[in-house]
């Protein structure tokens, strides 16, 4: 890639923990200054690539099947987990059985662990909460309702952290998906505008390959990008080793499954086709 403006792409990166290996390792590669980077959360990127902002990046899985018509996923690069996930839970002061009717506070950074959480609760657990939306505080949250959903850096302190010490019950979603279904699930995929691939075809490649290659290079080195996150995290270097290796950085085969379930199970509800075409890039 050069540094022109015309190749030169708009790239977004998800600020938070989990992408923190797809992004270590493109200082690592070099290729960091060839990309015009935006850093948000999962939610404000996604509607920026749908917006057209964005020539590629991580969209959340309920938007990208929203919007398949005008996007490409990327293979073999997603943020996923094949049981556990460990930053996307569903925290109570119940047991999960006993929430019909009861207020859940459902964090305001992410649309499709919010739909998984409802998803969940309502045909593997039986129960239709009264949720309602809100900024991701787990200490507010509690206060006005019964369980929380959270995702990200908030989830992983929740989980880590506030939940055992608060004496609260933390539910990993990604590990009640695998009970339900045996499959992975996948949070946020990594896509092109169509239309953007089409006048940049190389680019796009290469944006792959960079971000392939960052995830390589960082999880060689995991020890090393959990000790330098370490000092401006308020988790130790073992914890965040242990999360990074614990999320499913692939896009291949069984993950395609396990997104097409999903969009079997809520596609109708949620605004798109059970059977939504998923179309990735070709090599």
């Amino acid at each position: 890639m050069d540094n022109s403006p015309r190749s030169r792409p708009r790239v977004g990166h998800i600020q938070f923990l989990n992408c923190l290996p797809l992004y270590w390792g493109l200082a690592r590669t070099g290729t960091l200054l060839d990309l015009e980077l935006t850093k948000d959360t999962p939610e404000k990127l996604s509607e920026q690539l749908v917006r057209g902002d964005l020539d590629i990046g991580p969209i959340t899985l309920v938007e990208f099947l929203k919007h398949s018509d005008q996007l490409v996923a990327m293979p073999d690069i997603a943020v996923g987990c094949d049981g556990p996930v460990m930053s996307c839970v569903i925290v109570s002061q119940l047991p999960l059985d006993r929430l019909d009717g009861a207020r859940v506070a459902l964090g305001s950074t992410s649309r499709t662990s919010v739909r998984l959480a409802q998803l969940l609760l309502a045909e593997h657990i039986g129960v239709e909460p009264d949720y309602y939306t809100c900024p991701p505080d787990l200490g507010v949250m509690m206060q006005e309702a019964d369980a929380a959903v959270l995702i990200g850096d908030a989830a992983l302190r929740a989980n880590l952290h506030d939940g055992p010490r608060l004496g609260l019950q933390v539910h990993d979603l990604g590990q009640m998906w695998k009970d339900w279904t045996g499959l992975p699930f996948v949070f946020a995929v990594w896509a092109a505008r169509r239309d953007y691939l089409e006048r940049e075809p190389e680019v796009v490649a290469k944006v792959h390959e960079a971000f392939l290659a960052s995830r390589d290079v960082s999880l060689e080195e995991v020890a090393k990008v959990a000790e330098q996150a370490a000092r401006w995290e308020a988790f130790d270097a073992g914890v965040l080793e242990r999360y990074f290796t614990t999320l499913d950085f692939r896009f291949g085969g069984r993950q395609l499954a396990g997104v097409r379930e999903f969009a079997r199970r809520v596609g109708p509800s949620t605004g798109f086709a059970a059977d939504v075409r998923v179309d990735l890039l070709e090599a």
